[in-house]
């Protein structure tokens, strides 16, 4: 039997790969939902090829050009995942790829109609790791990472626990301004900024690779799904990203993971897991491997890393506060209306603000109160930026 699986976010990088992977094995997969924000092209493009039942397209304006172009087609379009009729529908395999905080409300009322949840979205997990935890455990779904260095994390460390785990590294390309002059990063363009040199991503995830803000946020999100101590993470800089992470463990040994710089590797095999299934990659670069580069990060270069040490193990609404003003600021470089330098900057100030002081000491209740948050984040980052 065909298993059914739906895609949120199905036109970014990680949908894109997803869909590619599913298609070469077309007769056990059922694509039944796919999800998108509003690449119009993309879209069109995916219910012509990928038939699913249903689409939701969150772009009001997107949403209505496509439905009006497919309204003779059996496809359901729909604008809101509230519409959805779900309590009928059940899914295999749920691929969580929309980018940002968007990505969390889809993600909890996936959980409960999916028997497994691959899970690419930083934001879900640091906002709201112990609601979907608790979700997952309650409806049996079983949560897979597929970002790079927390499938690798979850290779590495299977049947060990954090008394057995000494160091934990997680490597960084260094992104496109690794060798560039400090006096330089005042002259950063958006074009600039998207441009990674290893990895082909959407405009935020580039923009937050250029600033480290995605290590910041991946060792929050490997802490919380790995439960191991947040002080034993470090951060490497590795430019040809082909390690994805290290851990040495207290008996004295080391394991690496390694990978070329493509993300169907992760999702392929969180999809297939334990099967036999081949997917063909390059063979073994031995360059890379002769000269693997690792260094410390330079803080001046990428002073996002100083708020790691803001984080503990203890989960708070502050990693909230920090995902939410982020999202924002990046928005506000992608549109032009701060310099990017100006994202620490104004990072710094929103957190650091009386206001928000209660985040550090509170435990999100739920997604109503994780939702206030945000709204209240976005509009004091709007008042401070856009004057």
């Amino acid at each position: 039997m065909r298993k059914k699986i739906a895609i949120l976010g199905s036109t970014g990088s990680i949908g894109q790969s997803s869909l590619d992977i599913i298609r070469k094995n077309s007769k056990k997969f059922n694509i039944m939902l796919l999800s998108a924000n509003s690449n119009y092209t993309l879209i069109k493009k995916q219910i012509k090829k990928y038939k699913p039942k249903f689409f939701v397209i969150s772009d009001l304006e997107v949403f209505n050009r496509v439905k009006k172009k497919f309204k003779n087609n059996k496809i359901k379009i729909f604008n809101k995942f509230s519409d959805i009729p779900m309590s009928k529908i059940k899914f295999d395999i749920t691929i969580s790829s929309i980018v940002g905080i968007a990505g969390l409300e889809p993600t909890i009322k996936f959980i409960k109609k999916s028997k497994k949840l691959l899970l690419a979205n930083k934001e879900t997990i640091i906002c709201g790791w112990h609601i979907i935890k608790n979700l997952c455990k309650k409806n049996k779904c079983e949560i897979v990472p597929i970002d790079s260095e927390h499938f690798s994390i979850d290779q590495l460390t299977k049947n060990h626990n954090d008394k057995d785990v000494k160091k934990i590294y997680i490597t960084a390309s260094g992104g496109p301004f690794l060798n560039k002059p400090l006096k330089y990063f005042k002259k950063i363009k958006v074009h600039n900024a998207i441009k990674h040199p290893k990895w082909k991503m959407g405009k935020k995830i580039s923009i937050d690779s250029a600033t480290m803000m995605n290590k910041v946020f991946e060792v929050i999100e490997a802490q919380r799904i790995f439960n191991l101590d947040i002080n034993k993470f470090k951060i490497l800089i590795h430019p040809k990203s082909y390690l994805h992470a290290i851990i040495k463990f207290e008996n004295g040994t080391i394991k690496t993971l390694m990978h070329d710089t493509d993300m169907k590797i992760p999702i392929f095999n969180s999809i297939y897991l334990e099967s036999k299934k081949e997917l063909k990659t390059k063979g073994i670069n031995l360059s890379n491997l002769n000269n693997l580069n690792l260094t410390l990060p330079d803080i001046k270069r990428f002073p996002s890393l100083k708020l790691l040490k803001k984080i503990n193990n203890k989960i708070s609404l502050f990693e909230t506060l920090l995902i939410a003003t982020n999202d924002e600021l990046v928005k506000y470089f992608l549109h032009g209306k701060i310099k990017f330098t100006d994202i620490n900057k104004y990072l710094n100030k929103v957190i650091n603000l009386n206001q928000f002081r209660y985040c550090k000491s509170k435990k999100p209740r739920d997604i109503k109160q994780i939702n206030a948050l945000i709204e209240e984040v976005r509009l004091k980052t709007k008042y401070l930026c856009i004057k």
